[in-house]
């Protein structure tokens, strides 16, 4: 028996294994890239919004990529992946608290989405191993 820490795609199945993916980009999308800036390219979302609430935005945003961090351990991301994905929340988190410049950086640097490819990126390297 796996201990839970250590689970593999196996021990959850297929079907679990892709409805937390798929939970994980819905939760991706919504907070990095949900919105678009009118006449622009550029795309943000919760993230973003929520770093205009000064203080409690961002430990919100820390709370909703902290799950995310959760499922990845979960779904059985590797120490240096999930290292890897706590420093994207690190950086986000610690530079959108500073005021007015971290709310331009929000727009910028979306930490969901580089997660997001982290673990998409590990668990394709796995099913070609």
């Amino acid at each position: 028996m796996t201990t839970f820490a250590y689970a593999t795609v196996a021990d959850f199945g297929i079907d679990d294994h892709a409805r937390r993916l798929a939970r994980l980009k819905r939760l991706a999308h919504v907070m990095d890239t949900a919105l678009r800036i009118p006449g622009t390219r550029i795309r943000f979302g919760a993230d973003s919004a929520l770093g205009l609430i000064p203080g409690a935005g961002d430990v919100v945003a820390l709370g909703i990529s902290a799950f995310a961090l959760m499922e990845a351990v979960r779904l059985g991301a590797p120490p240096r992946v999930i290292a890897r994905m706590i420093g994207n929340v690190a950086i986000d988190t610690g530079l959108g608290a500073i005021p007015v410049a971290g709310d331009i950086f929000d727009l910028l640097f979306k930490s969901n989405t580089r997660n997001l490819k982290l673990l998409l990126e590990h668990f394709e390297r796995e099913t070609k191993a």
